[in-house]
């Protein structure tokens, strides 16, 4: 009678950890992510002794599955990410509207005046802050560092009006 009660009390055990996890995963979606600064570490315009902070070949984060739930923008992905992988980021607000300062210790202007980070999203550039842009299952999300407003990213930016 005692194994009896003891097999069902592991079943019932069993059956709530995996109502558990399944609940966990409810609403949970993955994308992939990547940092890379390879323009700064390339760039002679980079002090030195922040060259030697970087990784030599200029990636931060390899391309990575990560895990986000439905409604999350890319900057919450990017500042959990960071997070669980203990890199540095550091963010300035206005309002809502994040803005990406620095990624393990690569900063805006570290590479003279036009230089800062940018984000792709499945190879495009959006026009909206990374707060305001909602991830989808599936997205490939590519932060870049930039020397020259994009340009040295493949990116041409016009003034409005302009064709």
């Amino acid at each position: 009678m005692k194994k009896i009660w003891i097999g069902i009390l592991i079943l019932i055990c069993v059956s709530f950890a995996g109502c558990g996890n399944a609940h966990k995963q409810e609403g949970q979606k993955t994308c992939t992510l990547m940092v890379e600064c390879r323009n700064a570490v390339e760039k002679d315009s980079l002090r030195k002794d922040l060259k030697e902070f970087l990784p030599t070949d200029g990636v931060i984060l390899k391309e990575k599955k990560v895990s986000f739930q439905s409604g999350e923008s890319v900057y919450k992905v990017l500042e959990r990410t960071m997070k669980e992988e203990g890199i540095l980021m550091e963010a300035s607000f206005t309002g809502d509207i994040a803005y990406i300062e620095g990624i393990d210790n690569l900063y805006e202007f570290e590479c003279g005046d036009l230089s800062g980070w940018m984000y792709c999203v499945n190879g495009k550039y959006p026009n909206v802050g990374c707060s305001s842009y909602t991830v989808k299952e599936g997205d490939v999300i590519e932060w870049h560092y930039t020397c020259d407003l994009g340009k040295d990213l493949g990116q041409e930016y016009k003034k409005q009006g302009e064709e």
